[in-house]
Formats: C-alpha cells, sequence, structure tokens
C-alpha cells in the first residue's frame, strides 16, 4: 500500500470519526411502550432526531410506576454518551436521585408530560398545562348542565400524582368551585363531589370505579375522568345501568379513540395535549445543547384544546373533525 492510500483510509477514517463525534446523542425515556400517548411521543422524537441529525436512543419502564426501570434506562443512556435525557417519570420522586447523578454529569435532563418532585430536579419541563386541561373541561361542564345542581364522580389517577391533582382541581376550578387554584395542595374537595375514585388512568378500574360510585350515589350526573381510558370505562358502567343518556362525562387526553368517543357522544367534551409537539420540542432543545451548550430552562408550555360536537357559548372548542386531524393512536 502506497504512503498515497495511508493517507487516504487515514483521512477517510478521521472524517468518519467526527462525523460519529458531531453526532449528538438523546435519550428519550418514557413510563411505558404501550400507551398510545408514549408511543406518539417516541414518534415525535424519532422525527425530529432525524431532522436534526442526532441519534436517539430510547426505553421505557415495563409498566406505570417502574421507577427502577427508568433509573436503569438513565444510566445506561449516560454511559452511552447521552448529552440530553428527556423523561417522562413514572414516580416523580423516586427518580430524583437518578435524574441528580445524570445532570452532575453535565447531561440535560427535560422532564416531558409531568414534571419532577420538585420541577427543580430537572432541567426544563416541556408539558400541557394539565391545570388548564381540566380548567377547559370544568368550564364546559358548567355550561353545559345549564344551572342543574351537579353530583359529581371525579375518577382521578392515583393518589399523589402532580398530573392528577392538576386536572382535578383544574376541573374543579373551571366548574367555579371557589378557592381552587394551581397552587391548591392534593386533590380539592366539595360538596358537589359524592364520589371521588382512583382509575389509575385504566379502562378496567375506571369502570368498576363508577361502578362503585354509582351504588353509593345513583344520582350522579357530572363524571370527570383523569383521561379517555377512564372515561370508557365510566361510560360502559353507566351504559350498564342505563344512566349513560343522563350523565354528562368530560375528559383530557386527546387520542384518537377519546376522539371517536366524543363524536359518537360517549364523552362529552375531552382537552385535547400534544406528545409528538412535546417530544419534538424537547429533541430540538437537547440537540442545541448538545452543540452549543445552551440549556433549555423553566417551563413550555405544549398547548391545549377543548374538543366537542357540542360546543357551548362562552368555551373555546373545536370540533372532532379538528381533533382527528390531530389525535394520536389508533
Amino acid at each position: 500500500m502506497t504512503a498515497k492510500h495511508c493517507f487516504a483510509l487515514a483521512l477517510i477514517a478521521s472524517t468518519t470519526g467526527l462525523a460519529a463525534a458531531a453526532e449528538p446523542v438523546i435519550g428519550l425515556i418514557t413510563k411505558t411502550e404501550i400507551n398510545p400517548f408514549f408511543v406518539k411521543m417516541k414518534e415525535g422524537a424519532q422525527q425530529a432526531a432525524k431532522l436534526r441529525g442526532a441519534k436517539l436512543l430510547t426505553a421505557a419502564g415495563k409498566s406505570d410506576g417502574d421507577n427502577a426501570g427508568q433509573v436503569t434506562a438513565i444510566e445506561n443512556m449516560v454511559s452511552a454518551g447521552a448529552r440530553a435525557i428527556l423523561i417522562t417519570p413514572s414516580d416523580s420522586k423516586a427518580i430524583v436521585p437518578a435524574i441528580r447523578r445524570a445532570r452532575e454529569q453535565g447531561v440535560l435532563v427535560i422532564a416531558l408530560d409531568s414534571p419532577a418532585e420538585p420541577a427543580s430536579a430537572t432541567d426544563a419541563l416541556f408539558a400541557t398545562d394539565n391545570f388548564k386541561a381540566g380548567l377547559l373541561i370544568g368550564q364546559y361542564a358548567k355550561a353545559a348542565l345549564a344551572g342543574k345542581p351537579a353530583r359529581i364522580a371525579t375518577l382521578d389517577l392515583f393518589p399523589g400524582h402532580p398530573v392528577g391533582i392538576a386536572r382535578h382541581n383544574g376541573f374543579l376550578a373551571g366548574y367555579g368551585i371557589a378557592g381552587v387554584s394551581p397552587k391548591t395542595v392534593g386533590l380539592a374537595k366539595h360538596g358537589d363531589v359524592v364520589c371521588m375514585a382512583d382509575s389509575f388512568g385504566d379502562q378496567g378500574k375506571g369502570q368498576t370505579a363508577m361502578e362503585n360510585c354509582l351504588q353509593k350515589n345513583p344520582d350522579i350526573n357530572l363524571v370527570y375522568a383523569i383521561n379517555e381510558p377512564a372515561a370508557a370505562g365510566a361510560y360502559k358502567a353507566l351504559k350498564a345501568a342505563g344512566k349513560d343518556k343522563d350523565v354528562l362525562v368530560v375528559s383530557v387526553d386527546g387520542g384518537c379513540a377519546g376522539v371517536r368517543d366524543v363524536r359518537s357522544g360517549a364523552i362529552g367534551a375531552t382537552s385535547q395535549q400534544y406528545p409528538l409537539k412535546m417530544a419534538a420540542l424537547a429533541v430540538d432543545a437537547g440537540v442545541a445543547y448538545a452543540k452549543t451548550g445552551k440549556k433549555a430552562s423553566g417551563y413550555v408550555d405544549t398547548g391545549v384544546t377543548l374538543v366537542t360536537d357540542k360546543p357551548m357559548a362562552g368555551v373555546d372548542s373545536r370540533d372532532t373533525a379538528f381533533g382527528l386531524s390531530a389525535c394520536w393512536g389508533k
């Protein structure tokens, strides 16, 4: 091999190495791999990473609440050279030590969808304004009941989760319950709320919770559900009890199945959020940090829209045609 050939091969190797070094490594850790919300989030991250010339590492917990799986994913991504990690915390408190260790090694950490506790544990939060999401469906429900006394069931997430608290309290504030604000600690209570139950965001658990609420309070006429699977479970219980025409169900998410439930009338209205946008913006921020050292910080609101086919005066909304054009999942 001539000296010229050796130089050419060395140049190629050097160029390849520089290209690899210039490729930012971004990590995405979701709560699960099967929830359509997180599937869409992963899609948004993949699209943005491809567009920005970044390498995307992905991981997820085995189930919602799998903190150990998320901790392992953080450690693996740091070892693999991730300059930024985007995470939807399964346990907002227990994940904090792992996040702190990553940040101490110079990794930018952005929470997606829900904050860590405290929120300052991550560099930034890219998420829906969950209080506003609840507020919109609360305002809608108040207008839809048109002055009739409310007997409310709330199908919440699970104790202590910040997203569940924000949506629940936003709903009550939107309905007009005085003294409820984004600063309210824990789930707000009121005499109009005759049943509160945890659904864990699951259709089957939502159905069981609704059945239990109806046994205790058969006159319920308004149901707030933490998300559309829980709302679908509530509707199934209401239909089995012959009460589906008499009870208004409102929810949050904006997945395609949920928007179709709005179109069919099973759900009166839902607040739609945008996981693809959430992830894409966060990947952009991660790449910017990897290339320039500029850190994203604070809270970035990724938007929410009330979707219904039965609009109410004074409450901004879009119809299900819009909702289906922007939905996620099947």
